[in-house]
Order: structure tokens, then sequence, then C-alpha cells
């Protein structure tokens, strides 16, 4: 096979790399970040209703690096939130709806031949994006969910041998609904971890839902997802920025025991059949960071810790059966198990 040239087809391999050069990535103070932040956050109000919680949780995700299982029944929004996300900073977005014959290279892209040259070329597929929406990716068979390993965990993505590096930022979005089951493919666990916060999406209150249906029947012609309102107020390299400056956010060593603690307290608790790995604590640690950001601090509070664990460890644990037949749920357990764990004072 020929080498996927640089002209006439999608750019020449490029070693893997995640981030942006030094120069690249403009100067930002927490002050400033956070401005930005809450600014993506009332722009992404505009369009979503009633679901603050959920954009924070995904802001912070964000601001993280990392990337977000969207679960709720349909027509919660989940699709705009990720769109209107994608407007606040100009980034490009691309959305799968995954079906049980989506093949990988439907997601990562593949190489075709062209006649006129006699040559190979790559074609890219919808990943190489910044906002990657899954819809409803437990639709499909677990050969196209690995797809997604790769370009989730290391930010790349292999097309016949060669390597191709993603425009920073990027994160996965993958929705599933969470009573539908016939048909589907649960996600594997090695799958499940590479997502940083795993976070539901219920129903808005009354007086909300009045609201959504006033805005959204407002002089509209059809159903189609409107994010007009929403305007871009951040660049990437901004937003790459306030990563990287998420990143650099202090944690003193009472912090890093504390989540170490909560993560091992569930490997021993009565009520889980499995518990979280290493890798919870650190996702623990990383969004802890990114919501001090949120939060206008330059350095991490036990609070933080409290505040992502559910949506970073819900996804992580198995509840046992005799707990799953009297209705406790993941969730419950894991609120369970940090009001028992003492904070650092």
């Amino acid at each position: 096979m020929s080498q996927a040239p640089p002209a006439g087809g999608t750019g020449a391999p490029a070693p893997p790399t995640s981030t942006p050069p030094a120069d690249a990535v403009p100067a930002m103070t927490v002050a400033q970040a956070t401005a930005v932040a809450r600014r993506m956050w009332q722009e992404i109000s505009k369009a979503v209703v009633a679901q603050n919680a959920v954009i924070e949780q995904v802001l912070t995700a964000f601001l993280a690096g990392g990337h977000v299982l969207l679960e709720g029944v349909p027509g919660l929004g989940k699709t705009l939130l990720v769109l209107a996300l994608s407007r606040t900073f100009g980034g490009r977005f691309a959305r799968i709806q995954f079906t049980p014959d989506l093949m990988p290279t439907d997601v990562t892209g593949h190489t075709v031949y062209d006649a006129a040259s006699g040559e190979f070329r790559v074609r890219k597929g919808p990943a190489f994006a910044n906002l990657l929406l899954a819809d409803e990716i437990n639709r499909a068979p677990a050969k196209t969910q690995a797809a997604l390993l790769e370009v989730m965990q290391e930010q790349q993505i292999s097309i016949e041998g060669y390597s191709f590096r993603l425009e920073p930022p990027f994160m996965t979005l993958a929705t599933q609904n969470p009573i539908e089951h016939e048909g589907t493919y649960p996600l594997p666990e090695a799958q499940l971890d590479r997502f940083l916060f795993r976070v539901g999406i219920d129903y808005p209150a009354a007086e909300e839902e009045v609201e959504l249906v006033k805005r959204v029947t407002a002089g509209r012609l059809g159903d189609k997802l409107d994010v007009a309102a929403v305007q871009q107020v951040a660049t990437a390299p901004q937003v790459v920025a306030m990563q990287h400056l998420a990143a650099a956010v202090v944690v003193d060593d009472r912090i890093h025991d504390y989540a170490v603690r909560v993560v091992r307290a569930t490997r021993t608790w009565q009520g889980l059949r499995v518990g979280v790995g290493p890798r919870g604590a650190i996702a623990l640690v990383r969004a802890a960071r990114a919501r001090a950001v949120l939060a206008g601090r330059d350095y991490v509070i036990p609070d933080d810790v409290k505040q992502v664990a559910i949506p970073a460890l819900v996804h992580r644990v198995i509840v046992a059966p005799e707990l799953e037949i009297e209705g406790y749920r993941s969730w419950q357990v894991i609120s369970e198990i940090v009001e028992r764990t003492e904070a650092p004072r």
C-alpha cells in the first residue's frame, strides 16, 4: 500500500501528540479562566434549560480534559448540550449515531484508492473533531465501541498503520438510554473506566418544564435543535490554556490521601461486589482541580472531592446483588462512603 499522501487527501501522518506547541497556548490566570468558564456556562444555559448541575459537571470534565458518559431517557437535551458547548469556543462538533451495523472505520476513518493518482488516500472519520458525540454508544457491538479506546486515551487515531494527532481540546461525550436494553451491547468495564464522569440527566421540575416547552415552541417549525442564541466566548487555545491551568492547581498531600481513602473504602465495602481501581483516585483529583478553577480557586479543598465523587466513581463500582434487590443504586453507596470517610480539616 502506498503512503497516505500529504496532498489531495486529508493531511500527512503526524507524530502523536495531544497538546499544541507551548507558544500557542496563551497565558491565563485562575481569575481569567474562571470568568471564561462561567461565560461558557451562561451561554450553554441559553439553549439548555433546567440542567445546571449537568452543565457544571460537563464543564468540570471538559476543564479536566476528561470524557463524559451521559445517561438519560430521550428528549432531555443531551445532544443540545454538546452542540451548545462546541459553539461557546468555536470547536468542531461531530455526531455519530451508533447502530448495530456501525463499523470501526465509520468512527475513525479509512483509506480509499484514488484511481486517478494510483495512490491510497486517507479519509478521516467523524472522530477528528473537538467534541465527539457518540449517540447511543451501547447500540454498537464491542468491536466498534473499542474503536474509541485509542482516541479517548491517547487523543490520536491510527489508520492503516499511521497515527494522526487530534487538535486539542478533544472530548468524547457518549450517551446511552438507561432503561432500554433490548438490542444493546453493554459497555465493558475497560471502556467505562475511560470516562472521567458518568452523568445522569433527570426530568426537569414542573416550572422548568413549562419554561422549556415555551422556549422550544415559540415561533419554531419542527424540532430542529436551536443553538442560535449561544455565542462564542472563548477560543480553542484558550480552552487548552484553561485545561493546563486546571492541571496545575495545588493539591495538598492530605487531599491526595483523602481521595485514595475514599477509593480504597469501595474495595472493602460490604455492599459492593467490585470496588474502584487506582484510576478512580486519579479521576477524583483531576476533577477536583477543575472544580476548583470553576470556583475561582488555585487550590483544592475537601469539598471539591466530595462534589465530584459520585460522577467520577459511580461507573467504576458494581453493587452487590443483595443490595440491588433492595433497590440500592451505586450512587447511593458512593454517597454513603464519602460521608463516612473522614475528610481532612
